[in-house]
């Protein structure tokens, strides 16, 4: 049975439990786990982790611990009741857990790795903290690390800044806000602004001496050296080095380094340096013999030096390696380092055996004790410390100090009989009073053990030697007395022997005979001569002689000889215990002078402060002994001395001697009576204050105030014991009168001079200090009462400029944080005063750091929840005193501009901060009682409603993110929680006072918007949080979110009929709460948004206001990254259910659908905005959600700006042309006026003219970019109209060469031709624009199939290829998965009548072929019925599929839509025509090409001849024959009668083309292929045989055309050639299967002349790599079709295999080839390699005057392109002649001019170009129009059966072509009467007339749509206007227009064809 469990509550899982058994829970080891109930062995509960699963486990597999429990019973709370840091640590570790992996997950390595490194530290801290065995300071150290790693890794990861005390977290409830801010400041203070530390040290670590010869003994000095002041400023420190330069004591590494300790700040500056001189140990000359001399001397080496500030940079431990110098004299030595410092190159130098000097410099920061913690390693080897010089800059009671520091100066010495100077050396000795030398007392430096004496180093030859040497004297005080130290001087001879000689002494006594000792500074000692021999032993021989030229004793007469000779030396005593200063000693010693005492008073003064506190206690007991000696005479004195020394105490440098005196006043003070005159003189000097002129002295007694109550307090209470509390009343009597004097004195305003308030300041900032002291005697009360009536009797009249009224300030600052204050009795009577005086700053606006600080302490005090009747009752009165205006100030300080100065903002930042927590302390703390009295307290609604204006206001500045730093979440959850609690007490007044007749629209306003910003700041955003801090700040105030959002809904609910005022405004800030992430706030809100729409449709009748808000402010919200999908379905579903039952329920729904979509769109927008890179589906959502804009919102400013956020991604994706055709959406909107536009996007504020011209402009370089040339060329037209119109003619000028260069660009550069994929996106995981659609796409430059698809792929990664072509069903419509269907397909340029034309270059036509295009192919073959195996061309269809898109490519996006789908299936018959028809197209092209020389070789037309005819031989065209030319087919096939004869005619055809290829081939064939040209034409007469062909003449009628001088030449128009009786072939234009004829060729000119004037004729230049791009059909034969290919599906098998099972594997693999993609195929003699074609030739035409001559040398561009379809003719006929009348000239196909549109075509704004006049160099074109169900690929000829012309072969001839505005097609629709176009001028007179169908030639270059499909789908400023007359300018080629257009009429019927005019070609 369960039973619940009563102790056993928590646990930690120690083995992880899969759960398996029913109800098992499932647990990970290291799991929490809270425990309800347990049963045999089992336990039932929950992982805290996740508590809404509950489920049994067992007890085993948990180790429980100790914890209580709160709520006992369902909503139970369990608390470990372990240390609290613990807790934490388990917890923070858990989060980091999660965030750690992550790292690694995003690359951080850095930053993974050490939290790596902390975490194990952390764990290593808790295990230690856990066993337990710590002790107490070791425990407290241990939390201090765990907390500080705590903190960095929380900082590193932003988490929030934790806040502490004494190392655990505090709970914000139980402390007050104030004292929370404090906490958060100071760990925040602590993380940003480490404290600088005032001490520093400085580790030097010697390494070596590098030198090439050293080879003598070193020994290495260092010390610190201030260049300002010239003197070293520490001791030094000393090392010896071996002959190799490494220290000499290896087993010692304590010698090797040392720390300078002590360093203040100011000493870290950059003229403070690190000398060190070097001193070699040897013979007197570094280079001398060995053998010269035996004796060894201290010789000076070198010295090098580094200043202190290039430490400062970084604490590098690298060695630095120092150069070492040596001087150039030697007497220069003892300034060396000067020298050096200051660069006084001349000198010094390089020593000369260019030493480096290895050592390690490292600065540490702090005091010694953390240094011994943190750098333990250095310590526990051991390391010398170098002391400053002289005492520290604190001086520490207890230091124990007796140094003398000697430097040895200088010495003057006489040349001793001598020729050269003396060699010196100094000897050193201290010789105590018995004449003993004191042993090991003479330091060298720290790191050498100390010395008995002392040798200095010797200089050559010199007899004024300076050394400059320092030596420290460590004597012990008793040696002191009777000691003096002794010199002797030798002379260091350089002969063999190496003597040293005595020549003199010196000495000086330590101690002078009153007990003072050597005075500090320097001495000039005289030196006495004295032989080698002299006994220096016996000191009392020379102790009574003089010693010092300063102090000569007596007249003896020796002391004068010897004043020749001299040695200066400098003194400087460092002692704690004995002084120089005889004053000083004289007071000691009163009571053996005791006549003296006045003086010695009088002189304490000015003893240095070092020596007063060096005998402090012995100087207390000197004074009080003297006061109780005779008190009426010295009790003045000795009370200013006691001031003195106090105040001495003050100063930084004495201030820790303050707990001495604290001592000598509790333990070792005695003056029981001495209260009473210090009081007496205490309200002696204060009654004396008002009169007294010098008040400095005055001040000097009440500064020290604080510590003469102490010794008054003391003295009494001393007074008391003894007496058993006598004369209380007196004493107490005696206080009330001082302080009476007080309160008299600060009651006085100071008249004109400031010197009485200066004393009021300086009472008043020691005054708080006594505030303890007379705790000591008095009740709490009663010393409240006398602080408030002396803080009260200052004067009322204040001036809070005034300086007095900041100390007044401060002095109310202690005051409160005083122990007195903390009282509550105490607190009640002292409040009044305090709140007094910050009411009356704040009003001022001063001192408000100050005002911040005490406001923080008096709500420090308060706890939170505290209901005694005392804090209550405080609460009234501050809230009485200040609420007003503390909302004020804050208001104040945070509407002021920021200071600009870091330290100044930080200031008041802290100051705002703590104004801040004050409020919110107050607030807290305020219960209903105090909001209904304060609501109470205002008199009129006019208070209330600024009270209620003000207090919304500063919320609103509580709520902004600046507030408090990004990671004080605690601190912002505290307040928003005041803040929630406040204005749900408020909204009350606001209902009660502010509704119906007394509504105030400011105020809601005002209370809405502050709702808002609440609901919508960051750190309430719980989704946000890891999920264990989400579950602590829900635990602890629940989602505040959602209560606001509850007293939104409620208060709008109030509002009623005045909800209209707040209609649209609050629809924007509603929205932005309803998409946040929390169901229920969503909930409770969306239904405000019917409310709005209810309302808004009273008023106005509809809502398009709330429509247009919503759509607004939508789009920038979620491009911020709010809403969700969940989103979109709540705001619909919740919308439609309220407005079920309304009356506008249709709009209603229509709206919301609007929305809706609307939203969908947007959140694909954001999702796809998130990827890194620019890609198709970015491209693709801003195309769809900018055509939402525009067509169904009619968001003109929206529309804009997607129209440039698409323009900034095509930039970035480097797509200039769809970028190009995006701006001009923009520009389409503009019209060329001189409207003034605002200021918009990057746009500055212009005319619309202005606008207009920098967007052509813009357009024009990307179209240039893009080399989409054409369209540029018209924008630039445009444009130069505009100049042209102004009169600008230098931009006109700049605009034509602009255009100019197009045009050159268009000829000169070689473009490439993209290909095209359909792409179909199948199946419910795709973004709404593309779920279901399928689109074509431009590819990149050289992008094929394969590449495409990878990186369609790449953009999809989830998407599966789908390996067929087929129509994908409904369940993949529905899959809740990603399909991709990809195949290549095929354009269908709309227009054919540039690339029929010929003469046109290649480079124009390839712009066709690709621009524009709506249309797009893809044929799939396939078997219908039962297939022959003999010959598979029987039952061999074709299905085509044409696809229409909605708008033409390239566009605004590299993808369109596909709109509509046509599939027709192609017959057997047709199939066979459709291949043959380009295959012959093939062969023309290239023959043609060969004749023009465009090959570099043959091969290409060898392969495709040898192809054709061997195919033919082996079954290749008799397998049609075979298929088709059957009885039984033509029998069962009636209707395909002219298809079989136009079968027939093609294979004709084809024989005639391969005789002329063949003649061809022969010309140019090179010797070894020969014998392959031999058997192609055996071949060829079998393959003629087989076709039944004798003679062609028998089969077919000539044509009348024939080649000029018997060579067959290439005519421009092919035209239809089926057999009627007038000679004319006419083909209905009923089906897509009626195929242009070919004319016939002339067997006998053929045969008879083609070889021999194969080299005369001239033709198109084609490109070979048309032949390249051919797609086989899946025939069997080589004759392989453009256009009947399969697709290039995206499958590994091609999809024409798996239709047609049977097919051989030969026929597979044809099929195989063709689902390549074109430009893979493999080259065969059907994919022929593609060659450079050659230059073409140039011709001038004869006879046309007006025509401009072509200079014959220029040269076609070399591009590649898809070739130009030619007619062929054999005809024999001349040429028709071509006139030239009327001057007309024809216009050129290259971007046209405008001319004038007739008749409402296709597009109602783009213009057809009338033919401009031609260059010599091209050829004459004739128009054509395509079937109009029929669109022909660039490869195919398309000569439409009612073209009608000529049929002469002149290739250059020009003729004139008709001008159209329409399709052939739209023509037949919408005309159908035309009447014929009148002779014109140009034709002469006999002549038939050619009747030319007018072409249905789109303009080239415009950018055209369909009207057939939508209205106005895309840009039309590049097609041409409408010009009613052309500029004022000179006339431009464009302007001479072939004809005139005769209202737009056309002829539909052709007529019978004329028979061609012979024409005149000139050969050139």
């Amino acid at each position: 049975m369960w039973i619940p469990t009563e102790h056993e509550k928590y646990g930690v899982v120690i083995a992880s439990f899969r759960g398996t058994v029913p109800y098992g829970l499932s647990l990970e080891i290291g799991d929490t786990v809270q425990i309800l109930e347990k049963c045999d062995g089992w336990y039932r509960g929950f992982a805290l982790k996740n508590p809404n699963i509950k489920g049994i486990f067992p007890s085993s597999y948990v180790h429980l611990k100790n914890a209580c429990v709160k709520n006992k019973g369902q909503f139970e709370m369990v608390i470990p009741t372990e240390d609290s840091v613990i807790t934490e640590m388990t917890s923070t570790l858990r989060d980091w857990g999660a965030m750690w992996k992550q790292l690694y997950v995003r690359n951080e390595g850095d930053l993974f790795h050490r939290l790596w490194h902390i975490m194990n530290e952390i764990l290593d801290l808790r295990r230690q903290v856990l066993v337990g065995h710590l002790t107490h300071d070791r425990m407290k150290d241990v939390k201090r690390h765990i907390t500080a790693r705590l903190d960095w890794g929380n900082e590193q990861l932003g988490l929030d800044l934790v806040p502490r005390k004494e190392y655990a977290m505090v709970d914000p409830e139980d402390i007050s806000i104030t004292e929370l801010y404090r906490l958060m400041e100071h760990r925040h203070r602590k993380k940003d602004t480490p404290v600088q530390a005032s001490s520093h040290h400085l580790f030097v670590q010697m390494k070596s001496l590098m030198c090439s010869n050293l080879g003598e003994e070193l020994e290495v000095i260092f010390s610190l050296f201030d260049s300002k002041e010239n003197r070293p400023i520490s001791e030094r420190f000393f090392l010896r080095l071996n002959r190799n330069g490494l220290p000499k004591a290896p087993d010692k590494p304590e010698r090797h380094c040392s720390l300078f300790v002590d360093l203040g700040s100011s000493e870290l500056r950059k003229d403070i340096y690190i000398t060190v001189h070097i001193i070699r140990i040897g013979r007197m000359g570094a280079g001398e013999k060995k053998n010269a001399c035996s004796v060894q001397y201290r010789r000076p080496f070198g010295c090098a030096v580094l200043s202190i500030a290039d430490l400062l940079t970084g604490e590098t431990k690298d060695d630095l390696i120092l150069k070492v110098y040596m001087c150039n004299t030697e007497s220069e030595w003892y300034q060396i380092h000067e020298n050096i410092i200051k660069k006084l190159n001349a000198r010094y130098n390089l020593t000369g055996s260019n030493a480096g000097l290895a050592v390690s410099l490292q600065l540490l920061h702090g005091d010694i004790e953390q240094i011994r913690r943190e750098y333990s390693s250095v310590f526990s080897h051991g390391v010398s410390i170098t002391r400053k010089l002289g005492f520290s800059n604190i001086i520490m009671p207890g230091e124990m100090r007796n140094d003398l520091y000697i430097t040895i100066e200088r010495g003057e010495f006489e040349k001793g009989g001598k020729s050269v100077a003396r060699n010196v050396e100094v000897t050193m000795f201290i010789v105590e009073s018995s004449g003993q030398t004191l042993k090991d007392f003479i330091s060298f430096g720290s790191g050498e053990p100390p010395a008995s004496e002392y040798h200095s180093f010797v200089l050559y030859h010199n007899n004024s030697p300076r050394w400059s040497e320092l030596l420290k004297l460590p004597i012990p005080v008793d040696k002191f007395r009777g000691a003096h130290i002794r010199f002797e001087f030798r002379h260091c001879s350089t002969k063999e022997k190496g003597e040293k000689k005595l020549f003199g002494f010196s000495f000086v006594p330590l101690m002078q005979e009153d007990g003072r000792t050597l005075p500090d500074g320097t001495h000039e000692l005289i030196v006495h001569k004295c032989e080698e021999n002299t006994n220096l032993q016996d000191t009392t021989r020379y102790l009574k002689l003089p010693f010092s030229k300063g102090i000569l004793l007596g007249n003896n007469n020796q002391a004068v000889k010897a004043t020749k000779e001299s040695f200066w030396i400098t003194s400087f005593l460092c002692s704690t215990k004995l002084t120089q200063n005889g004053d000083m000693l004289d007071l000691l010693k009163w009571r053996t002078h005791p006549d003296k005492i006045t003086g010695c008073l009088s002189k304490l003064k000015e003893i240095d402060g070092s020596e007063i506190v060096k005998f402090l206690q012995d100087t207390l007991d000197t004074l009080f002994g003297i006061l109780d000696e005779n008190s009426q005479k010295y009790g003045s004195k000795v009370f200013d001395s006691l001031v003195h020394i106090i105040n001495l105490l003050q100063d930084s440098k004495f201030h820790h001697f303050k707990p001495v005196m604290d001592t000598y006043i509790e333990s070792h003070f005695a003056g029981a009576l001495a209260y009473r005159d210090l009081i007496k003189v205490l309200k002696w000097y204060v009654d004396r204050i008002t009169e007294a002129e010098r008040q400095e002295h005055i001040q000097e007694v009440l500064k020290a105030q604080e510590y003469i109550f102490k010794y008054i307090v003391q003295s009494r209470r001393l007074f008391s014991l003894a007496t058993g509390g006598q004369n209380e009343e007196e004493f107490r009597c005696c206080i009330q009168e001082l302080l009476m004097s007080v309160r008299f004195f600060l009651s006085q305003e100071s008249k004109g001079s400031g010197a009485l308030s200066q004393s009021q300041a300086v009472f008043l900032s020691s005054f708080p200090a006594v505030y303890s002291e007379l705790l000591k005697l008095f009740d709490v009360r009663e010393v409240a009462n006398l602080v408030q009536d002396t803080l009260g009797s200052l004067p009322t009249i204040v001036h809070v400029d005034d300086a007095l009224q900041a100390v007044k300030l401060q002095c109310i600052g202690k005051t409160v944080e005083s122990q007195l204050y903390t009282n509550p009795d105490s607190r009640y009577i002292l409040l009044p005063v305090v709140l007094h005086h910050l009411h009356m700053h704040l009003q001022e606006q001063k001192d408000l750091i100050m005002c911040a600080r005490i406001l923080s302490n008096v709500f420090c005090l308060i706890k939170k929840n505290s209901s005694e009747k005392s804090v209550l009752e405080e609460i009234d009165v501050i809230v009485a005193s200040l609420l007003d205006i503390l909302l004020r100030t804050i208001l104040e300080i945070t509407s002021r501009p920021q200071p600009s100065g870091s330290t100044m903002r930080l200031q008041f930042q802290d100051v705002t901060g703590e104004f801040v927590a004050c409020l919110l302390s107050l607030l807290r703390q305020m219960t209903d009682r105090h909001y209904q009295q304060l609501l109470d307290s205002f008199n009129t609604k006019e208070e209330l409603r600024d009270f209620l204006l003000q207090i919304f206001t500063v919320f609103r500045i509580l709520i902004r993110p600046e507030m408090f730093p990004k990671d004080w979440t605690v601190m912002r959850l505290v307040a928003n929680n005041v803040i929630i609690t406040t204005v749900l007490y408020l909204s009350d007044a606001l209902r009660k006072n502010f509704l119906n007749e007394n509504f105030d629209y400011k105020i809601w306003d005002s209370y809405f918007y502050l709702a808002v910003i609440f609901i919508n700041q960051l750190c309430l955003q719980l989704e946000m949080f890891t999920p264990s801090k989400k579950k602590k700040v829900l635990e602890k105030y629940g989602d505040m979110r959602v209560t606001m959002g509850c007293e939104i809904f409620s208060m709008w609910q109030n509002l009623g009929e005045h909800k209209l005022h707040f209609i649209p405004a609050l629809i924007g800030p509603f929205l932005e709460v309803t998409l946040i992430p929390q169901p229920d706030l969503r909930n409770v809100m969306i239904p405000i948004f019917h409310d709005m729409m209810d309302w808004e449709q009273r008023r106005s009748g509809n809502f398009k206001q709330v429509e247009a808000k919503l759509i607004d402010k939508l789009d920038s919200l979620m491009s911020e990254g709010k809403g969700d999908e969940t989103y979109r379905e709540l705001f619909n579903s919740i919308l439609l259910k309220k407005i079920e039952r309304e009356t506008w329920r249709e709009s209603g729904v229509s709206l919301i659908a609007t929305v809706t979509r609307l939203m969908e769109r947007l959140l694909d927008y954001r999702d796809c905005m998130k990827m890194g890179e620019v890609d198709g589906k970015k491209i693709g959502c801003t195309v769809s959600l900018l055509n939402f804009y525009k067509t169904e919102l009619n968001k003109e400013e929206m529309y804009i700006r997607y129209i440039h956020k698409l323009y900034d991604l095509h930039l970035k994706a480097q797509n200039f042309t769809e970028a190009a055709y995006t701006l001009l959406l923009y520009d389409e909107l503009l019209e060329w006026s001189d409207r003034p536009l605002r200021e918009f996007l990057t746009y500055p504020m212009q005319t619309e003219w202005q606008r207009k011209e920098h967007l052509h402009l813009a357009i024009i370089q990307n179209f240039d970019r893009g080399k989409c040339w054409e369209n540029g060329i018209i924008l630039c037209r445009k444009i130069a109209e505009q100049y042209e119109s102004y009169y600008d003619y230098r931009n006109l000028s700049k605009m034509r060469m602009m255009e100019a260069s197009l045009y050159d660009k268009i000829m000169d550069q070689q473009r490439l031709e993209p290909e095209f994929f359909r792409v179909g996106f199948y199946g419910k995981k795709f973004p709404f624009f593309l779920r279901n659609k399928e689109f074509v796409c431009r590819g990149h430059d050289y992008e094929r199939l394969e590449a495409f698809q990878q990186r369609m792929l790449n953009e999809f990664p989830h998407a599966i290829a789908m390996q067929h072509a087929n129509q994908p069903d409904e369940t993949i419509f529905q899959a809740e998965a990603q399909y991709l269907q990809i195949y290549a397909v095929t354009p269908i340029p709309e227009s054919q009548e540039v690339l029929q034309r010929e003469g046109v270059p290649d480079n124009i036509k390839s712009f066709y072929k690709v621009n524009h295009i709506w249309k797009f192919r893809y044929d799939r073959p396939f078997h219908k019925g039962t297939k022959d195996k003999e010959n598979e061309f029987k039952s061999l269809w074709v299905e085509r599929t044409s696809l229409y898109l909605v708008q033409s490519l390239p566009g605004i996006s590299r993808w369109f839509e596909v709109e509509k789908r046509e599939v027709v299936e192609m017959s057997p018959l047709e199939n066979a025509i459709e291949v043959l028809e380009n295959k012959n197209q093939q062969l023309k092209t290239l023959i043609s090409q060969c004749q023009t020389r465009q090959m570099q070789n043959i091969n290409p037309l060898t392969m495709c001849l040898n192809g054709v005819i061997d195919a033919a031989v082996n079954g290749g065209v008799s397998r049609y024959q075979e298929a088709f030319f059957v009885k039984e087919y033509i029998l069962s096939h009636p209707e395909d009668g002219e298809k079989i004869a136009r079968l027939r005619e093609l294979m004709l055809e084809q024989a005639q083309i391969l005789e002329f290829g063949l003649a061809v081939h022969e010309k140019f064939v090179p010797q070894d292929m020969r014998p392959l040209h031999k058997k192609l034409v055996d071949q060829f007469f079998v393959m003629k045989s087989s076709l039944g062909i004798q003679e062609f003449s028998a089969c077919i009628q000539a044509s009348p055309v024939h080649f000029p001088n018997g060579s067959p030449r290439v005519c421009r128009n092919s035209a239809p050639a089926s057999m009627s009786p007038d000679g004319t072939r006419v083909i209905p234009r009923r089906s897509p299967l009626s195929y242009p004829a070919v004319n016939r060729y002339s067997s006998s000119s053929l045969s008879s002349q083609a070889s021999a004037e194969v080299s005369n004729i001239t033709g198109q230049s084609e490109s070979s790599d048309e032949v390249f791009n051919m797609q086989p059909s899946p025939s069997t034969s080589s004759l392989s079709s453009t256009h009947s290919a399969s697709p290039n599906v995206t499958s590994s098998a091609p999809s024409s295999a798996r239709a047609s099972p049977l097919l051989s594997d030969k026929h597979k693999h044809s099929r195989e080839n063709s689902c390549l993609s074109p430009r893979e195929r493999p080259c065969s003699a059907i994919y022929p390699t593609p060659v450079e074609p050659s230059q073409r030739l140039l011709f001038n035409h004869i006879g046309d005057g007006a025509l401009p001559r072509s200079d014959p040398n220029l040269s076609a561009p070399e591009k590649a392109v898809n070739p130009t379809p030619s007619s062929w003719s054999l005809d024999s006929g001349k040429e028709a002649k071509s006139t030239a009348g009327g001057g007309k000239l024809p216009s050129p196909p290259v971007p046209p001019r405008p001319a004038q549109t007739a008749s409402p075509a296709r597009h109602t704004s783009s213009v057809s170009p009338s033919p401009a006049g031609r260059s010599p160099l091209k050829g004459s074109v004739q128009s054509f129009t395509p079937s109009p169900v029929e669109y022909h690929s660039p490869g195919l000829i398309s000569n439409s059966p009612v073209l009608s012309g000529s049929y002469s072969s002149g290739i250059s001839s020009l003729s004139r072509c008709s001008t159209s505005e329409t399709s052939g097609f739209e023509n037949q629709v919408n005309e159908p009467s035309a009447a014929p176009l009148g002779s014109g001028p140009g034709y002469g007179g006999g002549s038939e007339e050619p009747v030319r169908k007018e072409s249905k030639t789109p303009p080239p270059y415009s950018v055209y749509e369909r009207t057939l499909r939508r209205p106005v789908p895309l840009p039309h400023s590049l097609s041409i206007p409408v010009t009613a007359e052309p500029p004022a300018l000179p006339p431009k080629p464009l302007a001479a227009r072939s004809g005139h257009l005769e209202n737009g009429t056309r002829r539909t019927d052709p007529g019978p064809r004329p028979r061609p005019l012979p024409r005149k070609v000139s050969q050139l």
